[in-house]
């Protein structure tokens, strides 16, 4: 047995219960991101504009990063000091408001962090304590913020999209998921699949069905899973879409007219066929006995 495989099996709940922690301090960050990196690219969207129209920036111009300036209320932009930003514990006992104006805090922020230590703690019990793991943990977290971020906005950033399709080619390099010629073809076939319904779609109809930022959400799925994945990704993405679509509809009431962006989707099924694809297609094919 190795050091490592010592190591996991003899103190599996440390590990567990560091990545846990780990999970949601990441979580609380991610909110951060999620909030603030819409902003900052419509602010430098807005720039760029001016400055092509050769026009004066009439919007208030905050400066606005992602680490300053520091969190506060957007209520009443009071400072939120160290012990009500400890995450979910403090929503716990704050009672979900601010606690200078008691203004309601979504609990979108608690769910985050929550949805953020579960799905780095299934990578860890599924991988194990490897580079595979952490490689994988980068990319659950990539796809988590832009889910949110697409649900908000209905844009996949750029700026998280395409280093993840180079990150995906790089540690495919190393053959940490699959080998490299199936991640570099997963690349070019997923964003050429979605690229090639949009103008079909568009030339039909005369509308647009999505965004650009699934070709490229798609291309990372391929980079990291290989072109192998792709049909399985597609096809859950769809039955994903489906039961939230429907369930949205039911539930919440819904306008089926109000248009729902397919990222969400798109990650939610690359995530299942990450942790359980080679399951599923084995199923699949014993139930049709075919293997």
């Amino acid at each position: 047995m190795s050091t490592t495989s010592f190591l996991v099996s003899e103190y599996h709940w440390f590990i567990y219960l560091t990545t846990v922690l780990f999970g949601l301090a990441l979580g609380s960050f991610f909110n951060v991101v999620i909030l603030r990196l819409p902003k900052i690219m419509e602010a430098s969207w807005r720039e760029q504009c001016c400055e092509l129209l050769e026009q004066p920036d009439t919007e208030p111009n905050e400066k606005l990063g992602l680490a300053f300036p520091a969190s506060h209320c957007p209520k009443c932009k009071a400072a939120i000091k160290p012990w009500q930003n400890i995450p979910v514990i403090s929503y716990l006992l704050l009672k979900g408001k601010c606690a200078s104006c008691k203004v309601r805090i979504s609990p979108r922020y608690p769910i985050v962090e929550t949805v953020t230590a579960l799905l780095s703690l299934a990578i860890v019990v599924k991988f194990g304590v490897t580079a595979t793991s952490g490689a994988l943990l980068i990319f659950t977290w990539a796809l988590l913020v832009l889910t949110v971020i697409d649900i908000d906005t209905q844009l996949l950033p750029d700026d998280i999209t395409l280093p993840l399709v180079w990150l995906g080619l790089i540690v495919n390099y190393f053959g940490l998921v699959t080998d490299l010629p199936s991640a570099l073809w997963g690349a070019v076939f997923g964003y050429l699949s979605l690229w090639s319904v949009f103008w079909a779609f568009k030339l039909l109809t005369g509308k647009e069905g999505m965004g650009y930022g699934d070709f490229k959400l798609l291309a990372a799925l391929g980079a990291w899973m290989g072109w192998q994945m792709l049909p399985l990704i597609i096809i859950l993405s769809s039955l994903v879409g489906a039961v939230i679509g429907i369930g949205m509809i039911i539930v919440m009431g819904r306008d089926k007219n109000i248009p729902i962006p397919f990222g969400p989707y798109l990650a939610i099924a690359g995530w299942i066929a990450l942790l359980w694809g080679g399951e599923i297609v084995q199923q699949y094919l014993q139930l049709a006995n075919i293997g």
